[in-house]
């Protein structure tokens, strides 16, 4: 078991921006789905814990829940719509990432997401269709984060092929349009909300590829902040005191060098001297040490 949380520890911090939104969805989900289990066990309705997470239509409960703007886009309570979005995620986040940088990718999911919320916000206060719904309607989901990836992408590669099962292949402008002509067809259907929000991420990534090729890049701020919070939780290195014992040299003057080499000559010639006079046996330890060091140095 420790050897599958190193694994999905290394693959998520050596991963890509792509592989990371990936591992958030999926683990966001697992806790989800345990916490729920927990609840339901004690006959609790996890429906409460929920509802701190999806972004509500209410502006008064949404005011008093601003995270909300985030973390629904994170969220999924069903596997088929978690799978369909990470398919959708990996699909064309690859095709995003050979026209962008990893951050850009990260800061266009943000920002889709933010934009989804906005048109989400906005029609279930604004018209009338939705009036008595405003105090019931939650919203979940990366779906309008990743149609801000798929319009950028189209807009940055319009005719990048993309192959569907059974179906053929397309060129991803087509797929971009047909998309968002669906979810307009649909802002009436059981999933309303969804749809509202899928055409504020799809509006969002055309605002992001127009301002782009203008030399402006939206995604810019997000990705300072994303690196100050990271920073924020980063392990920081342990400073090591230590004490250096090794003895530095100096480099010595002509002068200094030369009335060193003459003392130890004349240290060195006494002590030939006593060995003629009285054998090498009759030499102290340190004139012996003195003619060693000397005999090691020619």
């Amino acid at each position: 078991m420790s050897d599958f949380w190193a694994s999905i520890k290394r693959q998520f911090a050596e991963g890509s921006s792509m592989i990371r939104l990936l591992y958030i969805n999926v683990g966001v989900f697992v806790v989800l789905k345990l916490v729920s289990v927990c609840m339901m066990l004690f006959n609790v309705s996890p429906v409460v814990f929920q509802s701190y997470l999806e972004l509500p239509a209410s502006l008064p409960l949404m005011i008093r829940q601003p995270w909300t703007l985030v973390t629904y886009m994170f969220m999924h309570l069903q596997v088929f719509h978690l799978f369909f979005n990470m398919l959708c995620l990996y699909w064309f986040g690859r095709i995003f990432l050979e026209y962008h940088s990893q951050k850009q990718l990260v800061g266009v999911y943000i920002l889709g997401g933010l934009g989804g919320a906005l048109f989400f916000l906005l029609a279930y206060n604004l018209f009338p269709y939705f009036r008595g719904e405003v105090y019931t309607s939650f919203l979940l989901g990366a779906s309008a984060s990743i149609m801000g990836v798929i319009v950028s992408a189209a807009m940055a590669a319009p005719n990048y092929p993309v192959r569907l099962f059974l179906l053929g292949e397309f060129k991803l402008k087509y797929m971009a349009v047909v998309m968002v002509l669906v979810s307009m067809l649909g802002v009436t259907s059981d999933n309303a909300g969804g749809e509202f929000a899928h055409l504020g991420g799809a509006f969002v990534g055309y605002l992001y590829a127009v301002s782009l090729r203008r030399g402006k890049d939206l995604s810019r701020p997000e990705s300072k902040l994303i690196d100050k919070l990271t920073n924020l939780f980063r392990r920081k290195p342990k400073v090591k005191v230590y004490k250096d014992n090794r003895k530095y040299h100096y480099a010595k003057s002509d002068a200094e060098y030369n009335q060193e080499k003459a003392a130890n000559n004349a240290a060195i010639d006494k002590i030939l001297d006593k060995i003629k006079r009285s054998g090498y046996e009759s030499l102290t330890a340190e004139e012996k040490r003195q003619l060693f060091d000397r005999s090691r140095n020619l």
